[in-house]
């Protein structure tokens, strides 16, 4: 905490030791969501996460993401969660329909429960802007940490 100029502050805390992480991956789009949990599975290594602390579920696709968040959360076994998946454009509406009913879900598990859950499904026109994006793995594994870090801090406030 940062007390600059008489004002309280909670900065970043990006110290993963000791958190217990579970990970809800899609298997559709299935390549590019691989590559987003071996990031996602990597920077929470960097962070310190232990391995053994890191549980993976695998579901259908991105409308089914939110349930399995939803019972994960339920569990109070997890610090935090975090959302896989990749959601391309096709040539329908079904896409509207999967990227924001499947962002809408993820953003009420995580109001509704109080565990943090770091969406990083990927939501793209095309393959190569979804590859371009994989970095969004990480991206979701430090703000899984941050949140759960900032919540706690509050707490302790």
């Amino acid at each position: 905490m940062n007390h600059e100029g008489g004002v309280k502050r909670l900065d970043a805390d990006l110290d993963g030791e000791g958190l217990v992480i579970g990970v809800v991956v899609s298997r559709f789009n299935e390549a590019v969501v691989d590559a987003l949990l071996d990031n996602c599975v990597r920077e929470l290594a960097e962070l310190g996460v232990r391995a053994a602390d890191i549980s993976v579920v695998s579901v259908p696709g991105a409308l089914e993401i939110p349930l399995a968040l939803q019972a994960m959360a339920q569990t109070d076994r997890y610090d935090a969660l975090v959302a896989l998946g990749a959601v391309i454009r096709g040539e329908t509406y079904h896409f509207e329909i999967v990227a924001e009913t499947s962002a809408a879900g993820i953003q009420r598990v995580q109001l509704d429960t109080g565990v943090p859950v770091a969406n990083g499904v990927l939501t793209t026109d095309t393959d190569e802007q979804a590859e371009a994006r994989l970095e969004k793995g990480a991206e979701a594994a430090r703000v899984a940490i941050e949140m759960t870090n900032l919540l706690r801090a509050i707490d302790d406030e």
